[in-house]
């Protein structure tokens, strides 16, 4: 039997120096958590007796029928699981944090541009569309037009544009469309100044990009195989890197390559600017190591030039026979090195040596390296000659994260966005010659005062010593004590850096009188290559370590206490969550995992989760098992003890983490939970891992977990 326990929170609000405050007795909130597991328990999940043996040691899996997610009874488990979570999301802090956003993203949006010949393209949103629309400006002085519209493409806006490339003529636009949120992709082609659409699609692409030739006719992209059963579930491998002459069906793509002996090698192709090389990637999964391979463009034969997975290598540009290279080999904050096509034996020439900070993007214009290093996280943009010489560096009057800066070595200007987590975007267009900006764009909040946050960054000792950057950012008039409501967030893997950046999700937990926290974890790419070895593989512990110290950190020095400190990641930052809330329970008073992995066990059964291993490790080696198995949040959650109040949330057709990680995760943490703090499961519909979700979509999500986290604090 089901019933409505919709819980309305009973508390009114009021505001004292900047502070939310619940005007009730922590005794109430109690009994309201107490009565509402009496009232409605969780929806009860069907067990198997399932085991796996793994190098001899039996390990029950009792809810493996929850992997089959897109069957009927696993949706209507899930039907349950959304009714029982909807009784704890109504809310006062939820209906003040959707009108806050509503607020907030009416705000106009704009992408940083890019030119390609004289015509400037650039994304924008008029704060009240689903989806972002692409624009293009035929000439400077010409007015703006749409080019795609993706609000057409569906009533509800759940069918999105994934990515978009101009072709080097400017005549061409090959763009890919998502349905539901899905990594499978539809590659579509579009004539950009006629504005009519060819009629051939291109029909399962993943994880690629469309790389014109150079005469405009076609482009090379990446295609899988048709899944045999269940598109969303079934493992992906042995891709092909094709070229797609444009006017032809897809059938008659040429195959560039294809390893049918190793599934797990992938491709990609960059075409040099100037039309003259193309330069072959050979990759595994997600380790940053590759292969490359050069050929003049006419030339049919690839002359391996990097052999073995040793270290990661990035074509940036070239000059008649010369072509430069960003690696990390030997270099783990990265250096620049050049390629003498006439000389190969020559091998890779040192241009400019390793910093001390890492290379966060680099591309040369102006005929010159235009680098961003990062710098204890913050945008750090210098200059260097062809040479290797530093001439010159960007100013900016503030601290913060620089993006763009794109453009070809003939180009003497490029734009760039600035933000910082109190700065909202802000782009600017950038003259290389003189070496000045001046400002083309600027978002606008309602009722947004930059003056009124502030932010810093302090370095904390985790667990083992090492100094971790934490951001702290919160309203100036804010009064800070054990009882503040922390946001910490974090991220910790596949070489990503969490950088400083503006975001209307973040504004609205600081309207609430919340603290919002990002820690620079060990696993990310802040400092180099190393930087991320030390939080992957054997040394996963090290990113749930620093997490947890994050949190440490802060009561230590009496801002919030673990009553009052919510933590949140998404993919594997849900892990994080997950791992961290289960070996440090007491430390946190709410708990988000967003679509993680959270079976380390069997997370490479699933589409692309075999290329994970090179961040994880592989459960079949001996080592890597037995590491893996020490952290999984599946099975490592213990009968009896008393976890924080959860709120997990995936969606029903993220064929990246499937959702099936949350499901399972879900269901143990529910029986097995000590006490009567809840633990709930939000799945959206018609949705994926993350990228495309309409703007209505991602307020709710954002009003539903903030304002269920606010409301369970005393």
């Amino acid at each position: 039997m089901e019933m409505d326990t919709r819980i309305k929170d009973i508390s009114p609000l009021t505001y004292k120096s900047g502070k939310l405050h619940k005007i009730a007795l922590l005794v109430i909130s109690i009994c309201l958590i107490a009565a509402c597991s009496k009232v409605a328990e969780p929806p009860q999940t069907r067990e198997i007796e399932h085991y796996d043996e793994y190098h001899g040691i039996k390990v029950l899996d009792s809810y493996r029928w929850l992997e089959d997610f897109t069957s009927d009874e696993v949706k209507a488990w899930v039907n349950k699981q959304n009714f029982f979570t909807q009784s704890f999301l109504s809310n006062d802090f939820r209906d003040e944090i959707q009108k806050d956003l509503e607020s907030i993203w009416t705000s106009e949006y704009l992408s940083t541009p890019f030119v390609i010949k004289n015509k400037t393209f650039f994304y924008f949103n008029n704060g009240h569309w689903q989806q972002n629309k692409l624009m293009v400006k035929d000439c400077d002085s010409c007015k703006e037009r749409v080019l795609i519209d993706p609000n057409l493409f569906s009533d509800d806006g759940t069918v999105a544009m994934s990515a978009a490339s101009v072709s080097p003529d400017s005549n061409w636009l090959a763009f890919s469309i998502s349905d539901g949120g899905s990594d499978w992709k539809i590659w579509k082609i579009m004539n950009i100044n006629s504005g009519q659409f060819m009629d051939e699609e291109l029909n399962w692409s993943k994880f690629s990009s469309a790389e014109w030739s150079p005469d405009s006719l076609g482009f090379f992209y990446k295609k899988y195989p048709q899944p045999d059963g269940d598109e969303l579930a079934a493992v992906n491998g042995s891709p092909k890197l094709l070229y797609h002459l444009v006017g032809t069906p897809q059938q008659e793509d040429e195959i560039i390559i294809e390893n049918k002996d190793d599934p797990l090698l992938s491709w990609s192709l960059t075409v040099s600017d100037d039309g003259k090389y193309k330069i072959l990637y050979t990759s595994k999964g997600t380790d940053e190591r590759n292969l490359i391979s050069i050929a003049k463009y006419e030339d049919q034969e690839l002359i391996p030039i990097v052999d073995q997975f040793i270290a990661s290598y990035s074509f940036i540009d070239s000059n008649e026979n010369y072509l430069w290279f960003l690696t990390n080999d030997m270099a783990p904050n990265g250096k620049v090195v050049l390629l003498d096509f006439n000389n190969l034996e020559l091998g890779f020439q040192e241009v400019i040596p390793e910093g001390k900070n890492s290379i966060s993007s680099i591309n040369m214009i102006n005929g010159s390296f235009v680098i961003n290093f990062l710098n204890n996280t913050f945008s750090d943009v210098k200059y260097f000659n062809t040479s290797g010489s530093l001439y010159g560096s960007l100013k900016m009057p503030a601290e913060g994260t620089i993006s763009g800066l794109g453009g070809k070595k003939e180009d003497t200007s490029s734009y760039f966005s600035f933000t910082n987590f109190i700065q909202p975007s802000q782009i600017f267009k950038l003259d290389l010659k003189t070496n000045s900006y001046e400002k083309f764009w600027e978002e606008e909040l309602n009722s947004f005062d930059t003056k009124a946050y502030e932010a810093s960054v302090v370095f904390y000792p985790s667990k083992d010593g090492t100094l971790i950057p934490l951001h702290i950012v919160h309203k100036k008039d804010l009064l800070i004590d054990s009882s503040s409501p922390i946001l910490l967030y974090g991220y910790g893997g596949f070489n990503i850096a969490l950088l400083p950046r503006f975001s209307k999700r973040y504004l609205a937990w600081m309207n609430q009188g919340g603290i919002f926290a990002l820690a620079n974890l060990r696993g990310g790419s802040e400092f180099g290559s190393k930087w991320h070895e030390q939080g992957m593989l054997l040394n996963k512990q090290n990113v749930f370590d620093d997490f947890a110290y994050a949190a440490k950190y802060l009561h230590s020095k009496g801002i919030g206490s673990p009553k009052s400190t919510v933590i949140q990641g998404r993919s594997n930052g849900g892990l994080l969550v997950g791992a961290t809330m289960l070996q440090n329970p007491e430390l946190f008073g709410f708990a988000i995992p967003q679509v993680g992995v959270m079976d380390m066990l069997r997370f490479n059964k699933f589409t692309i989760g075999w290329g994970w291993e090179s961040d994880y490790g592989s459960p079949e080696d001996l080592n890597h098992f037995e590491n893996l198995y020490s952290y999984s949040p599946y099975h490592n959650i213990k009968q009896g003890v008393c976890y924080p109040p959860t709120l997990i949330t995936t969606s029903d057709r993220d064929d990246r983490v499937v959702p099936a990680h949350s499901y399972k995760f879900a269901a143990k943490l529910q029986k097995l939970q000590g006490c009567a703090q809840p633990i709930l499961l939000r799945v959206e519909t018609r949705a994926g891992h993350g990228s495309g979700i309409p703007r209505d979509k991602q307020i709710s999500e954002i009003a539903d977990i903030y304002g269920a986290a606010l409301n369970a604090m005393p």
